[in-house]
């Protein structure tokens, strides 16, 4: 993965820029928002796989407010930004933040009604796709279930400039969106919506459903 998540300039100024890198950025959280209110009860456990600066906590936190979360990224500057989000709030003993990946998961007994994976799996090569779904399926009860937002491999160049179209749209600078398409193959590693669909049956959930698509941003919920 070529883009650095550690780097402070990208840290502080990630939750900006992100939304004009990520076509429906808030649109897709206002859906999530609305899966897990009607299917979760006020105290699940949720774990979220890529915390990044602690977006999602914010308005989970408020939503379910007996709700206990595990948050956690590789950066340890994102996590550090996340818990400056939550440094004097009254319930931050409801988060156990973590810096590191998948494999925290195993030390937990208690599963997980539910995970968040917003926008990692498309960083990861093959090999740890299926690693880090396989360690999120395992850490999750029984009916509970994944929710992800990815980019996925283009079909034609068509779809390419469609993205760079859009990003235009949501104010990135037109040298910007083209540095981000020509960079594309060094930050990401994408396959198909169908081979995903297929890897997360491999890792294990019995069915998978896509909830939204923007371009080629796909978010889909994958149930144990």
């Amino acid at each position: 993965m070529a883009k650095d998540f550690s780097h402070p300039k990208v840290v502080e100024h990630y939750d900006q820029h992100i939304r004009k890198l990520i076509p429906g950025y808030e649109l897709v959280h206002l859906q999530i928002q609305a899966i897990l209110k009607i299917q979760l009860k006020t105290n699940a456990r949720i774990v979220i796989a890529g915390c990044g600066t602690g977006y999602e906590l914010e308005y989970l936190m408020r939503m379910l407010p007996q709700a206990h979360f595990v948050a956690f990224d590789p950066s340890e500057q994102m996590v550090a930004k996340a818990r400056q989000r939550f440094e004097h709030h009254a319930d931050l003993h409801r988060i156990e933040f973590h810096v590191g990946d998948t494999s925290i998961l195993a030390q937990y007994t208690d599963q997980f009604d539910a995970a968040l994976a917003i926008l990692v799996s498309h960083f990861l090569a093959l090999e740890h796709k299926i690693a880090y779904f396989e360690a999120i399926y395992s850490s999750l009860k029984e009916g509970g279930f994944c929710l992800s937002y990815d980019l996925m491999q283009f079909q034609h160049q068509a779809q390419i400039l469609q993205l760079q179209a859009l990003t235009q749209g949501l104010g990135l600078p037109e040298q910007q969106s083209q540095v981000m398409i020509e960079r594309i193959a060094d930050d990401f590693e994408l396959i198909s919506i169908e081979d995903m669909h297929q890897l997360l049956r491999d890792c294990g959930f019995r069915q998978t459903e896509c909830f939204a698509q923007i371009a080629n941003f796909y978010a889909l919920q994958s149930s144990k």
